[in-house]
């Protein structure tokens, strides 16, 4: 049987994912364009709303929330998904902070099973090592169903080391959809997360066969657009391997 996985872009670090029956969102963003400015934090700018509106979006069966914290992650509009009780997948922090929903906190290489679909949470690490007192814990996912690719979205991610230690286990993956961006903020002097060439390597170790990049876009903290991500992959001779993802518009993969 021919496999029916597809993305749809929907911007930001949000895309919907069909996999093996289930209709999948990662990290829900879907306010318009606005600032944002929590105490004591660096205030966070959109600058383009999402190509599908939380109306638009039709049922939704998993939210894959790498973290809660932020807003360029989870949104006003994101937050109100959570609340109709759709199932969510995140940190042990997101499930003992959320509420009103339906959060599952996850530790790092916990699986919990989906219908057909078997979750494993990835180690994640938003920034550089020590960051994770002002930055807070993350992590990503691994996607895996009977005849059909795997699939690992890295969430908020920056350490190229731990994706090593993910390939150990898990390479080659399927499809490998990658937070870029190297998303910066004044009080870390550091990618918060993969810069384009460290996405390029995080490809090349995990053996994926095709790559599909987001947070590249859409937020003024973002210091890499997905024109320096293509350009990275090129360099690395791995341009093949990026999906061209349009902008709402649904891709198969």
């Amino acid at each position: 049987m021919p496999s029916t996985t597809a993305v749809t872009y929907i911007g930001g670090p949000t895309a919907l994912l069909e996999y093996a029956g289930l209709r999948i969102v990662t990290d829900p963003t879907f306010d318009p364009p606005g600032s944002y400015a929590d105490p004591g934090r660096t205030p966070l700018v959109k600058t383009v709303g999402p190509a599908i509106t939380r109306a638009e979006l039709g049922a939704v069966d998993l939210v894959l929330l790498s973290h809660h914290e932020h807003k360029d992650n989870l949104d006003y509009e994101g937050l109100e998904l959570l609340a109709t009780g759709v199932l969510t997948l995140s940190s042990m922090k997101a499930g003992a902070d959320l509420f009103g929903g339906n959060v599952i906190g996850m530790d790092a290489w916990e699986t919990h099973q989906v219908g057909a679909v078997a979750v494993t949470a990835m180690p994640a690490l938003h920034g550089p090592p020590g960051s994770e007192s002002r930055t807070g814990p993350v992590i990503g996912f691994l996607l895996e169903a009977d005849g059909e690719p795997s699939v690992y979205v890295s969430g908020d991610n920056a350490s190229v080391p731990l994706v090593e230690q993910i390939a150990e286990r898990f390479a080659p993956v399927g499809i490998a959809i990658l937070f870029a961006g190297a998303a910066r903020i004044a009080a870390v002097d550091a990618p918060l997360t993969l810069r384009s060439e460290d996405a390029a390597v995080a490809a090349r170790v995990l053996g994926a066969n095709r790559v599909v990049g987001l947070h590249t876009e859409d937020w003024t903290h973002f210091s890499e657009t997905r024109q320096d991500l293509t350009e990275a992959f090129d360099a690395a001779g791995l341009g093949h391997l990026l999906v061209d993802v349009p902008r709402g518009v649904r891709v198969e993969l």
